[in-house]
């Protein structure tokens, strides 16, 4: 695979109600993976850490670059079986919750046509892009009200404010085996992404999010800002940010 610079920040914060910071996040370039856990203490921390887990390994053991989709899919696969034996192993689905998990991985693959970057997606954590002060959403949620706003049942607005905007449609753990979504980017077209879990975009709007992304040109810096601005927006969950920056190649053509 072509060499490609990257540079990276990353932050992740407990927010202000939550007691167990239930978020994970994966820098191991060229990995990248952002995990919003679910159940609390009943293993929802463990859940997201399960996916960090598997992927880390991936990042060590390294992996085809042409195969990006199944390898996401393979290691996805894994920390599904791994989760659902860790809630069984705990007696889950009698008096404890089922911990599960969502992820948004982001790796780099390579195409025809050049680096490309493969983004996967489960559940409700997000990944954008930001090309040419241009702020825009790459992943579509998996959650009952996006289903809503899709059906034209919902406008964004009312979807932000809807009482059952936190459930997911979509995730690790449990008795199904979810389906993920997939997304290739050329790397020419994706200079910088930003994946994040909910208690980010849940709390600041695209604006927000697009203007920490511009006026700030350190990755590092610019999740900083991303985090710190949603739990001054009252932290109501736990928040997590990644952002990745192409810095070293660029398009021959």
């Amino acid at each position: 695979m072509e060499q490609v610079e990257l540079r990276h920040g990353a932050r992740t914060d407990v927010g202000l109600v939550r007691e167990v910071n239930e978020d994970d996040l994966l820098v191991a370039p060229p990995v990248f993976v952002v995990a919003d856990g679910m159940g609390g203490h009943d293993g929802g921390d463990v859940a997201s850490r399960i996916v960090v887990e598997g992927f880390a390994a991936l990042a060590e053991a390294g992996y085809d670059p042409r195969r990006g989709r199944e390898v996401v899919e393979e290691v996805l696969r894994r920390c599904q079986q791994r989760i659902n034996e860790y809630a069984a192993a705990r007696g889950a689905g009698s008096r404890r919750a089922t911990p599960g998990t969502t992820a948004v991985v982001v790796l780099l693959v390579e195409t025809d046509d050049g680096p490309a970057w493969q983004v996967t997606n489960l559940g409700d954590s997000r990944c954008y892009l930001l090309a040419g002060g241009t702020l825009t959403q790459v992943t579509v949620d998996h959650s009952l009200v996006q289903e809503l706003v899709s059906s034209g049942r919902l406008t964004p607005q009312e979807a932000a404010r809807h009482p059952e905007r936190h459930v997911i449609t979509r995730a690790l753990g449990g008795p199904d085996e979810p389906e993920p979504d997939h997304v290739l980017l050329p790397v020419s077209r994706a200079p910088r992404l930003l994946l994040c879990t909910d208690g980010v975009n849940g709390m600041i709007d695209d604006d927000a999010i697009g203007a920490a992304l511009r006026e700030c040109p350190d990755p590092d810096e610019a999740a900083g800002r991303l985090v710190d601005e949603a739990v001054a927006a009252g932290g109501r969950d736990n928040a997590t940010a990644v952002v990745v920056d192409v810095v070293g190649w660029s398009d021959p053509t």
